[in-house]
């Protein structure tokens, strides 16, 4: 009797001993999908459609920070692409905004996609540019407006420049402006508070560029 009471206590601990283990072995395969998975990347746009003088602007989200940066590609529907972008990625989700808006000069409009690499995880979006009449003035004038308003260009300089990069429609210079009398042009240094607030884009294009236009008219910007 007290041979197979000891043997039963034996079985029932082996029993014990084997339900153990097959818990922690169910367990542990439960851990290691999430604790060796692929980080996961995907990129969220808040709009699909953007206009000429808009900026683009997305969200790169992944499942893990690893330290990489993400690898940034856009291309247009022809299949012609950028160059590689590294962005850095510190957190779960990041904003990544353009820094110059779309020009017409340098995007047609059609159709266009992002593709992102991370960590061997890959994603792509798309969005359409079209062109809604926006007025959009080259990014190339805020550099030279920079230059202007901290007195590093004279008056003459600032308004050929315009002459040469803003399209015609959009701001008019009189004909008569050439290298000869650039000396002569004076625009008063108030106005350099509206090239300001453009510059900060407190005011648009299409703003900017109508304020500019009726004081060349008026002649208070002399040339």
């Amino acid at each position: 009797m007290r041979f197979l009471l000891c043997n039963h206590k034996v079985m029932n601990m082996k029993t014990r001993q084997y339900l153990l283990i097959t818990v922690l072995v169910i367990f542990s395969a439960a851990l290691l999908p999430s604790v060796y998975a692929t980080p996961t990347v995907e990129i969220l746009m808040e709009k699909t459609t953007f206009t000429y003088c808009e900026k683009l602007i997305y969200t790169i989200q992944i499942s893990e920070i690893t330290g990489e940066p993400a690898i940034i590609h856009i291309r247009d529907q022809a299949g012609k692409s950028s160059s590689a972008i590294p962005i850095p990625v510190s957190k779960l989700q990041n904003q990544i905004p353009s820094m110059i808006p779309f020009e017409a000069e340098i995007f047609p409009v059609g159709k266009y996609f992002i593709d992102v690499e991370y960590a061997g995880a890959k994603d792509s979006a798309e969005f359409d540019l079209i062109d809604s009449g926006n007025v959009c003035i080259p990014i190339t004038i805020k550099q030279v407006a920079f230059s202007w308003i901290n007195d590093k260009m004279s008056d003459g300089f600032f308004i050929d420049a315009i002459n040469k990069f803003v399209n015609k429609d959009i701001i008019s210079i009189p004909d008569k402006i050439n290298e000869k009398n650039l000396e002569n042009i004076h625009i008063p240094k108030w106005v350099k508070n509206i090239v300001g607030w453009w510059l900060e884009e407190k005011i648009s294009d299409n703003e900017f560029s109508q304020a500019f236009q009726y004081l060349i008219d008026k002649e208070i910007i002399v040339i």
